[in-house]
């Protein structure tokens, strides 16, 4: 039987923005998509952190990658507060994972640091961002040291396909997708690199990816993006009491 076509949707740094997300999914669904492939940190930064999880791993259609805020979760925070992490930050990740069940540390735990697919004749892989060397040797050991297990490499603000050559290991995949950086990319070297932009922590739309492969493995990708109303958003902050907001609303969703 011949193959038949695939559509298939990226989405990453969705960072619990509910009405990001569902906007996003919205958009999705309507598109018949075969599956979804979210490339890491579900939650973090907004303020719907048990919506979202409960929102990601309701859909039996959804595969996740996982993304530093997603282990530091999964595998506790590190003690003593780590250097790159403030006092805000540490309050912020302590916020975090209060509101969500315990019982889903195991679940997310579960999600691996890369996933790598082959559909119609074409291969693609999907992570968060690049590990660095240390992170690389642990992902074989079955309980990784949560201090080492958020360990991500430096982002690179303007990449050329050659500095993602350099920096991904591809291992083949003709198309890998990634995250972490939240500005859109699309570069090539001898793969294409793509990151659709971060869902959850742009302003007033959802962005992502929509990638169709034909039956004969032509492939197509569509940079999307979708409006969401962010006033929900903006005010679940204090009503929330959301801690650090006052650092993470300029920053991530522009107001004064």
């Amino acid at each position: 039987m011949a193959a038949a076509p695939l559509r298939f949707a990226v989405i990453t740094d969705v960072h619990a923005n509910l009405p990001a997300l569902d906007a996003a999914l919205t958009a999705i669904d309507a598109a018949g998509c075969d599956f979804i492939v979210h490339t890491g940190d579900a939650i973090g930064i907004g303020p719907y952190p048990a919506e979202t999880l409960d929102r990601l791993l309701g859909r039996g259609d959804i595969r996740c990658v996982m993304g530093n805020h997603d282990a530091l979760f999964a595998f506790g925070l590190p003690s003593p507060r780590p250097a790159w992490a403030s006092a805000a930050e540490e309050a912020h990740q302590r916020w975090i994972h209060a509101q969500l069940n315990p019982a889903l540390r195991e679940t997310v735990r579960q999600w691996p640091y890369r996933r790598e697919m082959a559909l119609n004749g074409r291969t693609f892989a999907f992570c968060h961002y690049a590990r660095t060397p240390p992170q690389r040797a642990a992902e074989g050991c079955e309980q990784p040291d949560p201090l080492i297990a958020c360990g991500f490499a430096s982002i690179i603000p303007s990449p050329s396909g050659n500095d993602l050559e350099d920096l991904f290991t591809s291992d083949g995949a003709e198309m890998l997708f990634y995250g972490h950086h939240h500005p859109r990319s699309d570069r090539t070297g001898r793969a294409r690199f793509i990151n659709p932009g971060a869902l959850g922590c742009n302003c007033d739309a959802a962005r992502y990816a929509l990638v169709t492969v034909a039956a004969e493995g032509a492939i197509d990708v569509d940079l999307c993006c979708v409006p969401y109303d962010r006033g929900p958003l903006l005010a679940a902050f204090d009503e929330r009491t959301v801690p650090a907001r006052d650092e993470i609303l300029p920053i991530f969703f522009g107001t004064a």
